[in-house]
């Protein structure tokens, strides 16, 4: 018998290019047919067949407290019924804007948006605008979103898809482009020397999270603020994954290394389409009414996505033990894969901060984008399918890091080490 979830696909593909709303969701780096689903709840999905699933993905991070929080949840719906957008000031997007500000570490003031992509594309804008310069340097395999000027070597999506380069993007959208391979200092130092006092914003993911889990080498993000510093480089830290994640304060708290202009995304809005972009004074006072640097959008400080994110990361400021728990799940979640794997004559990789983690089938660390695409990722792909066989949902992709969310319980941590003890 076809499943629903098949069923829904042939049907999608009839009117949706590919049949998905964003590609990585296509399964074509896996293979198979992609899960539909029908609705989540703590640290389950329910696909449209009914089966469930322990969720690794968590909307790609935003889910901190696993899905349908019953606190956002009623947030959203006593909200919902004063209207749904206003496109004018409330009083809610200034209590957002000191929430964050509150938390995240050099952040002075806060501009929202609508979605992570949008944050980073505007906060580049604003640092070239600030420094009066055009290029930037980012790293291969992060992705900042799909704005023409990051779609350079830009891992996640693009790799799962070998898509090199990108049609539509012209050569001048991304001829003030400059690459560096994630955790090589002395490429970013020469990239800096030969394009001297042209470079307006270094950008990176403090913690990468679009080549699977990819930790900074000590001494890495503090030499950029060096470099930075020296050149009068505007550093940018997208922390659309690590935001509120890694720490209340984010990875700037979580690696004490401070950024100029910070990145946020969906975790702002409990998992609703909202972002924001905030840093030092002096920098977000070029943003238009105050400044020349324009940016705006209709339905930016949406009063729905603010409370849901509002309710969010007030629980996570009142109650900074949560960090510590889903650190420790999340550590006994790598031990256990640690044990399985160590038993199986595959080579492998686990790197993990806080409640990211990824699994690389190699046979050497895995530091940057090369390092993540040698790895054996047809092994990946066999071991998603075991896993997805035993009621364990990870990306569907090599190149993606797992979040882990507070709600998983210890009888699901047991349950996905079983499910890899299957593999082989």
């Amino acid at each position: 018998m076809i499943s629903r979830s098949k069923q829904l696909f042939e049907r999608a593909q009839q009117s949706i290019p590919g049949g998905v709303n964003s590609p990585v969701r296509a399964f074509k780096s896996v293979g198979g047919t992609p899960i539909f689903m029908s609705h989540a709840n703590g640290a389950y999905m329910y696909d449209a067949d009914g089966n469930r699933y322990i969720d690794y993905i968590n909307s790609w991070g935003p889910m901190i407290m696993g899905h349908a929080y019953e606190p956002v949840i009623k947030a959203i719906k006593d909200k919902a019924v004063l209207s749904t957008s206003f496109g004018a000031p409330t009083e809610l997007e200034i209590e957002m804007a000191e929430l964050i500000i509150s938390m995240a570490p050099n952040v002075d003031m806060v501009r929202m948006v609508s979605s992570g992509t949008e944050a980073c594309m505007s906060a580049l804008r604003l640092a070239r605008g600030y420094t009066g310069r055009n290029k930037f340097i980012k790293f291969e395999g992060c992705y900042h979103g799909h704005a023409d000027a990051f779609l350079v070597k830009a891992g996640s999506g693009m790799a799962t898809f070998n898509i090199q380069t990108v049609p539509g993007v012209t050569a001048g959208a991304s001829m003030d482009t400059l690459t560096a391979p994630y955790n090589e200092l002395d490429a970013v130092a020469e990239l800096v020397s030969e394009n001297k006092d042209e470079i307006a914003a270094i950008i990176i993911e403090p913690v990468a999270g679009n080549m699977g889990c990819i930790v900074p080498v000590p001494g890495f993000l503090e030499g950029l603020r060096l470099i930075c510093d020296r050149e009068g480089i505007v550093l940018i830290f997208d922390e659309v994954m690590t935001g509120f994640r890694l720490a209340a304060g984010g990875a700037q708290e979580r690696l004490g290394v401070n950024a100029d202009l910070v990145t946020f995304g969906k975790v702002i809005g409990g998992g609703l389409p909202v972002g924001a972009f905030g840093g030092k004074k002096e920098i977000m006072q070029c943003i238009a009414p105050l400044g020349n640097v324009y940016q705006a959008g209709t339905l930016s400080g949406n009063p729905i996505a603010m409370i849901a994110g509002y309710t969010l990361l007030k629980t996570l400021k009142d109650h900074p033990e949560i960090y510590a728990e889903l650190d420790q799940k999340t550590e006994q979640i790598h031990a256990g894969l640690e044990s399985v794997f160590n038993k199986l004559d595959h080579p492998f990789v686990i790197n993990r901060l806080g409640s990211m983690i990824s699994v690389h089938f190699s046979d050497k660390p895995v530091n940057n984008f090369t390092d993540a695409a040698s790895a054996n990722n047809a092994m990946f792909n066999r071991f998603f399918h075991s896993m997805l066989d035993n009621g364990v949902y990870l990306p569907p992709s090599a190149f993606e890091t797992w979040f882990v969310c507070h709600a998983i319980s210890e009888l699901d941590i047991q349950h996905t080490i079983a499910s890899a003890a299957k593999f082989n």
